[in-house]
């Protein structure tokens, strides 16, 4: 009887171990993923490796918010590519998310073509043209695939106001801004 008591009492012994040292991990784990969603919220640059997806997306972002709208684009749409196959803790990218990406890349697009200057006979330049078309395609991606999406709405409308209805622009040199992931108009 003494030693079947020793038994269960080293087995629950071993399970509280296994309890504490369970919940420290998910504690650390807790702390750590609070870190990171401070440094979201607040617009910094998430540094912490174990979490790439959301780094790219805040570095993209602070890119946006310093004016480099060329590598806020670019960087967002790294974003939309498909992870590799290597990375065991790819991020699931939600259709709702991948609205969100378009949103921010055609933010970026409509910030750049608004910051070019207009040519000397007041016409839009045609790099500004080209971005006002991206933004525009990326608006309709992102409201395609979210379409209770407000602001999308909101700034498509604002965009179709800026631009011309009969807007026609030349082929852009691919050097000169790349965006890899972007419609080219709806199917």
């Amino acid at each position: 009887m003494k030693n079947r008591i020793n038994r269960k009492n080293q087995m629950f012994g071993l399970i509280l171990l296994a309890s504490l040292s369970g919940a420290a991990y998910e504690g650390y784990q807790i702390n750590k993923i609070g870190k990171v969603n401070h440094a979201l919220l607040s617009g910094e640059v998430v540094n912490d490796e174990s979490y790439p997806f959301h780094k790219k997306f805040a570095d993209a972002y602070q890119q946006g918010k310093t004016g480099n709208f060329k590598h806020a684009v670019q960087g967002f749409g790294q974003l939309l590519e498909p992870p590799k196959m290597q990375e065991e803790n790819a991020f699931q990218v939600t259709p709702e998310l991948k609205s969100q990406i378009h949103f921010n890349i055609a933010n970026n697009l409509f910030h750049s073509g608004l910051q070019r200057l207009v040519a000397e006979d007041g016409a839009i330049q045609e790099e500004a043209k080209f971005d006002y078309l991206q933004a525009k395609a990326s608006y309709e991606q992102a409201l395609k695939l979210n379409p209770e999406a407000r602001a999308a709405k909101f700034n498509l409308s604002l965009l179709l106001s800026v631009i011309p209805g009969n807007i026609k622009t030349v082929a852009q040199d691919p050097s000169g801004m790349e965006i890899s992931n972007l419609p080219q108009g709806l199917p």
